[in-house]
C-alpha cells in the first residue's frame, strides 16, 4: 500500500497538489493523509492581543482547521472518488515540518506532496518557505507541484545526478513504481567538465541500472561548468514532464537549495519536482 502525506494550508496551490497526486497514483491502492499544521495560525491571528485570549483563539483556529479538512476530504471525493484510495485528515496544533516529519515516522509514509508555494505566494521565489523547510529537513521523498499546473502523465523523466552517492532501493523503488504505469522514459543526466566517470560512480551508475530495471533508462552526458542552467537547458529542450533529484551532501540538489538566501535559488521549476532525500539533516 502507497502512503502518501499532503500538507495543505487550504491555498489553491495546497489543491492542485492534492488534486495530481489522487490522479498520479490512481492505479496504486493507496492511504492519503491530508495534515493541517496551525501553530502558526494562531500566533499570526490579528485577535491574539494578550495571553488571556490564547485559549480562545486556540478553538478558534482548531475547529476552523477540521472544518476546512473536512470540506478538502469533501472536494476530494467529489473529483476523485477512487475506491483504491482511502482519506484521512489531520489537524495539528503544531509546526509544520515537526508535524510532518512525526507523521512520516509513525505512519512510514512513502512520498510527501505539496505546492512548491502556499499562501503567500511570493513570486520571487522557486520555493515557498514551508516547501523548503519540508525538503530541507524532513526524511522522505517529496513531490513538489507547481502553481497552476495541469496533470499531464510523467512520460519523459529527468533525474541529474553526478553518481558519487549510493542510492537508496526504497527510494529508487518509488521512482520505479511511479514510471512503470505511464510507460515513462528516465534520462539519466551527468552533467561535469570531464566525461569520464571514476569506479565509484561506475558501480553507482550500475545500482541504477539494476533497480530501475523495468523502465527504459538514457544515460546522458552533458559537459557544462554550470549546472543549474544545464539541467534548465535540458528540461526545456527535451520536453520534460518530471525532474527527479536526490538530496544529500554534495549533490547537484544541495547545491540548489542551501545556498547563502533563498532569494538565490535560481532554477525556476515549472514542471513537477520529486526530490529523493537521502540522509537526515541536523
Amino acid at each position: 500500500m502507497r502512503k502518501i502525506l499532503i500538507p495543505t494550508d487550504f491555498s489553491s496551490n495546497a489543491m492542485n497538489a492534492i488534486k495530481y497526486a489522487v490522479e498520479l497514483f490512481k492505479y496504486d491502492i493507496s492511504k492519503v493523509f491530508i495534515m493541517h499544521a496551525y501553530q502558526d495560525d494562531i500566533y499570526n491571528s490579528s485577535s491574539l492581543v494578550n495571553r488571556n485570549v490564547l485559549d480562545e483563539i486556540t478553538n478558534m483556529v482548531s475547529n476552523e482547521s477540521q472544518a476546512k479538512l473536512e470540506d478538502t476530504l469533501k472536494q476530494l471525493h467529489d473529483v476523485s472518488p477512487n475506491p483504491r484510495h482511502s482519506y484521512h485528515i489531520i489537524s495539528v496544533n503544531g509546526m509544520l515540518v515537526d508535524e510532518v516529519d512525526a507523521i512520516v515516522d509513525k505512519e512510514n509514509i512513502d512520498v510527501i506532496v505539496m505546492g512548491t508555494r502556499g499562501e503567500t505566494n511570493d513570486r520571487r521565489l522557486t520555493f515557498g518557505s514551508h516547501t523548503l523547510q519540508v525538503l530541507k529537513y524532513v526524511q522522505c521523498p517529496v513531490l513538489a507541484i507547481p502553481e497552476n499546473y495541469t496533470y499531464t502523465q510523467p512520460k519523459h523523466i529527468l533525474f541529474p545526478t553526478n553518481y558519487l552517492i549510493p542510492y537508496k532501493r526504497r527510494e529508487l523503488k518509488l521512482l520505479c513504481e511511479l514510471a512503470s504505469p505511464y510507460r515513462s522514459i528516465i534520462d539519466m543526466l551527468y552533467i561535469s567538465k570531464t566525461r569520464k566517470l571514476s569506479i565509484r560512480q561506475e558501480d553507482n551508475q550500475n545500482f541504477i541500472k539494476e533497480e530501475l530495471c523495468r523502465s527504459p533508462i538514457n544515460f546522458k552526458t552533458i559537459e557544462s561548468k554550470n549546472i543549474i542552467k544545464a539541467i534548465y537547458d535540458y528540461v526545456e529542450n527535451e520536453a520534460i514532464d518530471m525532474l527527479v533529484m536526490v538530496n544529500t551532501r554534495h549533490s547537484f540538489l544541495e547545491k540548489i537549495l542551501f545556498k547563502s538566501t533563498i532569494d538565490e535559488i535560481s532554477l525556476q521549476i515549472k514542471i513537477p519536482f520529486l526530490a529523493l532525500q537521502n540522509i537526515r539533516r541536523y
